[in-house]
């Protein structure tokens, strides 16, 4: 790496690739990309750093470029084809951190979901008491020029997190996802496996997760959670009008009290494994305190605003999982409140693999409303449809356009959890603007 190089991204919208450009163009290096015309939050970032982002052209590529090619782009991709004629170095994303993490001491944050929330509170708690770089799913990078930490959310799809050497690994969970990909359960355990022989020092795993428990490794792993059989274990929990609050136990011996301004059990598991990794560098403990309670949270993860009478919450879900933890604190923080989950899809092979699962978590929430499938780059139509899911749920889903929100003037004084990982926001932008002109016609 030089600082007269020039890389170009190819597909920077991409949560990690916009992250990744923002970490490159804060260490002084010369930064563009492309990629589609349509808006991504993610280039929100990109463009208040100032990072040329053009439309996907072999124009676009010319001499004295480094490609970095997002991996949901293939070889076949127009200027990926022009780059390697042109004898220009192309380089895959995550081939690319692999070697950017060696000049560091770096930490990764892998599991089949918890990945960008526990990243961002790591990034969050240790950037005030050492010199971190971080790259979080959400699209946020930050590069610290001599860092001596880099924190990287890693990505288990397609094994790519197999890229990277990690001197420690917080692992959260792991759960059949990526069906596009993986076979089986035994598929994804199998690639964790995998991922856990290449950490060097330790590795921090929730030891509350049944396949977790069953890793083996040649490094030390450092358990996490609940139950009586973790080195790092919560306990005395309390819901506060502010958040959660929990002692902190290590071998059984108290550690701390520590408090943290979100909800949900999933929330104090993140935190205890950040508390795990400082304890293991050797952070102060009460900056880690203190750092805890001033985390503001992470993009579309329980991001809340208020529409007139409404509670709206915009979140990533997008497995069944993550859709029981995301209903389970919103009834934490607001245990009157009616429930309202709105809930798009994303992929087609997702969507029919884990079926009933998603009708089983969407029926925790008092009302279900529905958006169709979103497709991805890779997939654009499947077998199965909105209507599938639709009736598989107890509480009589309704199937919502965009450009009719009405069925949702039904509630009023609730909570509207929007919930997806494709552009479901559009659908939450519909909603606010009729509410809002509902109020003014009242």
């Amino acid at each position: 790496m030089n600082n007269e190089t020039v890389y170009h991204f190819v597909g920077i919208k991409g949560s990690g690739m916009s992250a990744l450009a923002l970490i490159l163009h804060d260490k002084g290096f010369k930064v563009q990309g492309s990629d589609v015309d349509k808006y991504f939050f993610t280039q929100k970032n990109i463009e208040d750093a100032e990072i040329p982002i053009l439309t996907f052209s072999e124009k676009n590529i010319h001499e004295g470029l480094t490609i970095i090619a997002g991996n949901a782009f293939s070889d076949s991709h127009e200027e990926i084809i022009t780059a390697k004629k042109m004898n220009l170095p192309v380089i895959r994303y995550h081939d690319f951190l692999g070697e950017l993490l060696k000049q560091y001491t770096s930490i990764t944050v892998t599991g089949s979901h918890g990945k960008t929330s526990t990243t961002g509170l790591l990034a969050h708690v240790m950037s005030t008491i050492a010199d971190t770089s971080y790259l979080i799913g959400d699209g946020t990078g930050h590069g610290v020029p001599n860092a001596e930490f880099f924190v990287l959310e890693a990505c288990e799809y397609r094994r790519h997190f197999l890229a990277y050497h990690p001197d420690y690994a917080i692992i959260t969970n792991i759960d059949y996802d990526h069906p596009d990909y993986f076979t089986s359960l035994e598929d994804v355990v199998s690639a964790f496996e995998e991922m856990a022989k290449l950490v060097k020092k330790a590795i921090i795993a929730c030891g509350d997760d049944e396949q977790l428990v069953k890793l083996q490794t040649e490094v030390p792993i450092i358990y996490y959670g609940f139950n009586d059989n973790n080195n790092f274990q919560a306990k005395n929990l309390s819901r506060l009008v502010t958040g959660s609050a929990f002692d902190v136990y290590i071998e059984d011996e108290f550690y701390g009290h520590f408090v943290i301004p979100t909800y949900g059990k999933h929330n104090i598991l993140n935190a205890l494994a950040v508390i795990a990794i400082t304890y293991h560098e050797n952070l102060d403990k009460e900056k880690v305190i203190k750092n805890f309670t001033t985390f503001a949270g992470v993009k579309r993860r329980f991001t809340e605003k208020v529409v007139e009478d409404m509670v709206i919450i915009d979140d990533y879900a997008h497995h069944p999982s993550e859709i029981r933890a995301t209903i389970d604190a919103a009834r934490q923080k607001y245990p009157t409140k009616e429930i309202i989950a709105i809930f798009q899809p994303h992929t087609f092979t997702r969507t029919v693999a884990l079926l009933s699962e998603f009708a089983t978590a969407l029926n925790l929430a008092d009302s279900v409303y529905l958006c169709d499938i979103f497709g991805s780059v890779r997939e654009q139509q499947g077998k199965v449809t909105i209507e599938d899911l639709a009736i598989k749920i107890d509480n009589n889903a309704v199937i919502l356009r965009e450009e009719n929100m009405s069925p949702l003037l039904e509630h009023h004084d609730g909570v509207a959890i929007f919930m997806g990982a494709g552009d479901v926001q559009k659908f939450e932008l519909s909603y606010e603007i009729l509410l809002s002109h509902s109020a003014l016609n009242k």
